[in-house]
């Protein structure tokens, strides 16, 4: 189908300060955020370690904004039960750690959530075409995982349009988020290259004004884009 759907804006609180996310967060959302995006890492598949289930139960009392959960871990299936009834509205996993993909979506939808599937740098658009119909969002990271504050690969905007065609191809009404560098600089043209939904963490939370830094993101956006 075609539509026309506004750019979302979902702040990572990986960026963010710890020892404030109840500020942070309510500043993101004065600042007009859509979604807050939620960085699980386990030290495993990304070299980092981040939040679990117990932080993402105590940041849900902050907010009403849909719960945006992103999955870096060897096993999901083991954490996806914990993590939507922490508060998680959707989950994305990684297609290079799912052996067993439509079961891994499955089991999202069974819980109640959206299921989103990420492409890490390397990985190909060519491993989401038998997924795709069945889930609500494709995570295309522009930076390789595991850290905050990266430079955005310009090769990730090739990636964009061909998994946008596929999602024309197949006449779908998926989402397709974009992690990694994006700033006002880079938001534009990954959005001409098919992106509607843009994670953003060192911009927003390292700016000095958080509602305005959000703003600002916005307003480098294209008003609507047709998918």
């Amino acid at each position: 189908m075609s539509t026309q759907r506004r750019v979302l804006i979902a702040p990572s609180i990986l960026s963010a300060d710890f020892s404030n996310l109840a500020d942070q967060i309510a500043k993101a959302e004065e600042g007009g955020a859509d979604w807050i995006h939620l960085d699980v890492m386990d030290g495993h598949f990304v070299p980092n370690l981040t939040i679990g289930p117990p932080v993402v139960r105590s940041l849900r009392k902050l907010t009403r904004l849909p719960f945006d959960v992103h999955l870096m871990v060897t096993n999901p299936d083991d954490h996806l039960q914990a993590f939507r009834d922490a508060g998680a509205d959707r989950m994305t996993v990684h297609v290079e750690t799912c052996p067993h993909l439509h079961r891994t979506v499955q089991h999202i939808h069974a819980l109640g959530a959206k299921a989103g599937v990420c492409l890490n740098p390397g990985t190909p658009p060519l491993m989401l075409e038998q997924i795709l119909p069945d889930i609500e969002l494709v995570l295309v990271m522009t930076v390789n995982p595991g850290f905050g504050g990266q430079s955005f690969l310009p090769g990730s905007l090739a990636k964009l349009r061909a998994v946008r065609r596929m999602i024309r191809a197949q006449q779908l009404d998926t989402y397709v988020q974009v992690d990694g560098g994006i700033d006002p600089t880079t938001a534009p043209s990954v959005i001409e290259a098919g992106a509607d939904v843009l994670v953003a963490g060192h911009f927003i939370f390292s700016s000095a004004d958080i509602p305005q830094a959000v703003h600002s993101l916005r307003r480098s956006a294209l008003p609507s884009l047709t998918t």
